[in-house]
């Protein structure tokens, strides 16, 4: 399993950007996808997941501000960002957890991370 992500760059305070994240490699299912950022310095943090059934989860930090959605039937998942702050400057990376493929089950797959860049 494969997860791609596009849409980062940079952005003004109070901007907004659209991140996606397509998943391949002869998926079934997917049962969590997600959004996690990491600063410099700082410990990768949970952003926002959204399961199969479309059940979301926001870190309080982003509540408000961003959305999670997905295309089931196109394995993808979206995080539209709105009134974007210089702490939200990261690494955006893309999480699949829990993925029904050909070959069985996999696990916790990564993207290879999108930069976010608010400047002030």
């Amino acid at each position: 399993v494969q997860l791609v992500e596009s849409g980062g760059g940079l952005v003004q305070a109070g901007g907004s950007l659209r991140l996606s994240c397509a998943a391949s490699g002869n998926i079934f299912s997917i049962n969590t996808m997600g959004w996690y950022r990491q600063a410099p310095g700082k410990q990768r943090e949970l952003v926002a997941v959204i399961t199969n059934g479309s059940s979301t989860n926001y870190a309080d930090s982003v509540k408000g501000r961003f959305t999670i959605s997905r295309d089931n039937a196109e394995n993808t998942v979206y995080l539209q960002m709105n009134s974007l702050k210089p702490e939200d400057t990261a690494v955006y990376y893309c999480n699949a957890d829990d993925v029904v493929t050909t070959w069985g089950y996999e696990y916790d797959r990564w993207g290879q991370g999108t930069q976010v860049t608010v400047s002030s």
